[in-house]
C-alpha cells in the first residue's frame, strides 16, 4: 500500500494504519427455503453454508477480525469451537438485518476506528471467490467511501403493475444486481445506518444506506456465481459452484 489517502469525514489517515474488518449477519431463518433449519447452517459438502462464508472471508490476509452476528443455534457451538484460532468475535442478532449489520458494527466500537474498511457479507453467499475479494480491497483501497460488488444485469427487465401486467420495458444498460461483500468506512456506514433507522428509511442493503447519507458507493464487478441462498435449488447451484472452485 502507498501512503498516498484521501482526505475524510473524520480527516486524513495513511492506509498503512487502516484495519480490515468483517461482519457476518446470520440472525435470519430463511422461511422461503421451508427448511428445518436456517439455511445458514445447511450443509454443504463436509461444512455448513455459513463455514464456507467464514471461510471466504478468512481468506483475506488483511483481516483484522470478525463479526458473526447470530441468534442462539445448537450449530453454532461446533462453529465457534472449530474458528477459536480465528478472532471471532459474537454479537447478537437483530430484528431485520440492519439491525444485526448496526449490532456488528456496535461491537467493534472499542476495536475499530472511524476510517477502518468492514465489509459486510451475507451468511448465505458462501461461492464468494477470493479474487473478488481481493478485487474489492484492492479497487476501493483509496477510495473515501466505499462500494460493493456487483454483477451487470443481464436479461431484458420490465416493470409491472399491480395486476403483474407489463407497463414498461426498463433500460438495462446502467442496471446492476448487488452482491456482497459491501465494504464501507467504518464510520461512515455506522452513521449512514443510524441515520437511515431513525429516518424510518426502508435499509435494503448497507450501500442503500449509505446513498440515503448522500454518498454515491462504487460498485465493482463480480462473478455471477456470487449467488445468495434463498430457494431449495439454491443449494445445489452453490454445491456446483464450490465443486468448480476446488472448495468441496
Amino acid at each position: 500500500m502507498n501512503d498516498d489517502s484521501p482526505n475524510r469525514a473524520q480527516g486524513t489517515a495513511s492506509t498503512d494504519s487502516i484495519a480490515y474488518w468483517a461482519i457476518v449477519p446470520a440472525a435470519g431463518f430463511g422461511h422461503r427455503l421451508g427448511a428445518p433449519v436456517p439455511k445458514q447452517f445447511l450443509e454443504l459438502g463436509r461444512r455448513t453454508v455459513l463455514e464456507h462464508s467464514l471461510e471466504s472471508l478468512w481468506s483475506i490476509p488483511q483481516l483484522e477480525g470478525l463479526v458473526l452476528v447470530s441468534h442462539g443455534h445448537p450449530a453454532l457451538a461446533s462453529i465457534l469451537e472449530r474458528y477459536s484460532e480465528h478472532n471471532l468475535i459474537r454479537a447478537p442478532g437483530g430484528t431485520e438485518r440492519c439491525h444485526s449489520v448496526l449490532n456488528g458494527l456496535l461491537a467493534l466500537s472499542e476495536l475499530a476506528s472511524e476510517d477502518d474498511w468492514v465489509l459486510v457479507h451475507d451468511a448465505a453467499r458462501p461461492c464468494v471467490r477470493h479474487h473478488d475479494l481481493n478485487l474489492l480491497i484492492r479497487k476501493l483501497a483509496t477510495h473515501p467511501v466505499g462500494g460493493l460488488l456487483g454483477t451487470r444485469v443481464r436479461d431484458t427487465m420490465k416493470r409491472t403493475d399491480a395486476q403483474d401486467l407489463i407497463s414498461t420495458t426498463v433500460e438495462r444498460r446502467h442496471l446492476w444486481h448487488a452482491l456482497t461483500p459491501q465494504m464501507f468506512r467504518y464510520g461512515l456506514l455506522k452513521a449512514a445506518l443510524e441515520k437511515a433507522l431513525d429516518d424510518g428509511y426502508e435499509v435494503t442493503d448497507e450501500a442503500s444506506a449509505m446513498e440515503h447519507a448522500g454518498y454515491q458507493p462504487l460498485i465493482i464487478e463480480g462473478h455471477a456465481d456470487n449467488i445468495k441462498i434463498t430457494e431449495c435449488e439454491d443449494l445445489q447451484l452453490a454445491e456446483f459452484f464450490l465443486q468448480l472452485q476446488g472448495r468441496l
